[in-house]
């Protein structure tokens, strides 16, 4: 029964067409991989037009691993030396040599020898943000293939999942959830082998297309397990922030369409009916100091002409299922104007053209002067976003367990404000036009259309966006995570905190109901006689 971990946006490995590497004279093909710093820091300095072709849906791919082809647009470095960061090293405490799906190095001798990370790396664990989620992927591998390898449950598994009770991680109280019990463990993990596989998507295409192409590599890795002489029925996906819209659409009737192969889910901080963090990234940047924000684009000059041309990016933004009045302007703590409206945030926001607060602003999108992209091209894609967010809002598996961010210490944008300095109030907010914009968050703003005496400059008013201030995980508000809960159609929820977003599966309460929940849905399985 294979895992199959699918990751968040920014968390698969991208390349570049052939093409679009000799264009941009590159020494290798890497489009984003930041575990490889050497090639990723020197992007912190990259123009807004070299990130929008380094990082173009249409040149891109990921980047799987294939040492045979080589696929590094270096001639000069190999797929392995290229994941040479994928390490298994947490081993199987109490197993010798056993046939299986284990990652144990090849016996001396034997034909093709492969060692335990060239298995790992062809199990897709190179596909992915190695640093951030080398935990999730080692442990699992371990602790469930390793359970009673002695005979006796392994030490972590009897000091952290066996017998404790799931308020321990969290837990909400709806549904109840009971302890795991050690007879449980043992019969859902008896005769059964859980190869743990990584499955990169270019994010920066729909995640209808990702979960589409998922769900053919899914099909393909079951067949080939049946071809080895195991029996492979299903697989269970464990996915992280936007790998679970994408792991929606893998089980989608109309998308992956492969929802009889899957067994249950586990969501990990899914920003389930979008995030305020997307506007506030694509208008502002990413926040934060240090080189990461550099390297993501710490403005909206930046930024916008990544994910204003990116499908899967504005897949992240908050749906009609969000809700009204969450984009905001206030005075003094007056309410001037909230949008949307009319539950249509896509209308009355992300396609609005020539008003201050729309999401895109024209002359940031095409900085490249490619043929195709510009206002236009990203509203046809915020269409396609659109529908991809209906069609997928009521869309989760029966066995699905989900684990989030509802911190209030770890704040995120569930409002978006947009704070007004000037004791004058403006005629008409809609009206004003931007006459400065730092693209991190601060504007000026002036009022042609206000009254002002004959050789006087217009009123100007200065604006700025509001810091987080909702419970989440930095990047996630709960508003968005608790349409889960909210659905009822969740065996599971553990409602969280601690953690930031990204490092999410190194917490410790993660891992644990991470595995609690894997269990539980591996012990629905009913194998063929």
């Amino acid at each position: 029964m294979p895992i199959i971990f699918i990751p968040g946006i920014m968390g698969s490995n991208l390349r570049m067409s052939a093409a679009r590497q000799r264009a941009l004279g590159a020494d290798n093909n890497i489009a984003w991989r930041p575990d490889n710093l050497g090639a990723t820091a020197p992007q912190y300095n990259d123009s807004p037009a070299e990130r929008q072709r380094r990082l173009d849906p249409a040149e891109t791919e990921v980047d799987q691993y294939d040492p045979e082809g080589n696929p590094t647009g270096d001639p000069k470095e190999t797929s392995d030396q290229r994941n040479d960061d994928v390490k298994y090293s947490v081993g199987y405490n109490g197993f010798g040599r056993l046939d299986g799906p284990l990652l144990q190095h090849d016996l001396p001798g034997t034909t093709n020898a492969r060692t335990r990370e060239q298995k790992a790396r062809a199990r897709g664990w190179g596909e992915v943000y190695f640093g951030s989620y080398s935990d999730i992927l080692s442990l699992c591998e371990c602790h469930l293939n390793g359970a009673f390898s002695g005979g006796t449950p392994s030490v972590y598994l009897k000091k952290h999942i066996i017998g404790v009770e799931p308020s321990a991680w969290q837990a909400h109280a709806r549904p109840a959830l009971k302890a795991l019990d050690e007879k449980t463990l043992r019969e859902t993990v008896k005769g059964c082998w859980f190869p743990v596989h990584a499955m990169g998507y270019n994010w920066l295409k729909g995640n209808s297309e990702s979960g589409i192409a998922i769900a053919k590599r899914i099909d393909a890795l079951i067949a080939r397990y049946r071809e080895q002489g195991f029996t492979c029925e299903k697989v269970i996906l464990v996915s992280h922030s936007m790998g679970g819209l994408v792991a929606r659409a893998v089980i989608h009737p109309e998308m992956g369409k492969l929802a009889d192969k899957v067994l249950g889910i586990v969501h990990g901080v899914m920003p389930a009916i979008g995030a305020g963090a997307a506007y506030k990234r694509v208008r502002c940047g990413f926040e934060g100091s240090g080189i990461g924000p550099r390297i993501l684009g710490n403005t909206g000059v930046n930024v916008t002409p990544v994910l204003g041309n990116a499908q899967g990016g504005l897949e992240l933004l908050p749906s009609q299922a969000y809700g009204n009045h969450w984009l905001q302007v206030q005075q003094n703590g007056t309410m001037l104007k909230s949008l949307p409206l009319k539950g249509d945030p896509y209308e009355e926001i992300y396609k609005v053209r020539g008003k201050w607060f729309g999401l895109l602003r024209e002359e940031w999108i095409n900085p490249a002067g490619a043929d195709g992209p510009g206002f236009d091209m990203s509203c046809a894609l915020l269409d396609r976003a659109k529908s991809f967010h209906n069609a997928i809002v009521s869309t989760y598996h029966d066995q699905s367990y989900a684990h989030y961010g509802a911190d209030p210490k770890r704040t995120a944008w569930r409002n978006v404000v947009w704070s007004m300095h000037k004791r004058a109030k403006p005629q008409n907010v809609d009206t004003l036009a931007i006459a400065a914009d730092d693209a991190q968050g601060e504007m000026q703003l002036i009022d042609p259309a206000q009254a002002v005496p004959k050789n006087k400059a217009p009123l100007e008013f200065e604006v700025e966006m509001l810091e987080a201030a909702d419970p989440g995980d930095q990047t996630v508000p709960v508003h968005s995570a608790d349409a889960q809960l909210n659905s009822g159609k969740f065996k599971g929820i553990f409602r969280q905190s601690g953690y930031e977003h990204q490092a999410s599966y190194s917490d410790d309460a993660v891992i644990a109901s991470t595995i609690y929940s894997l269990v539980r849905i591996a012990s629905t399985m009913t194998w063929p006689k």
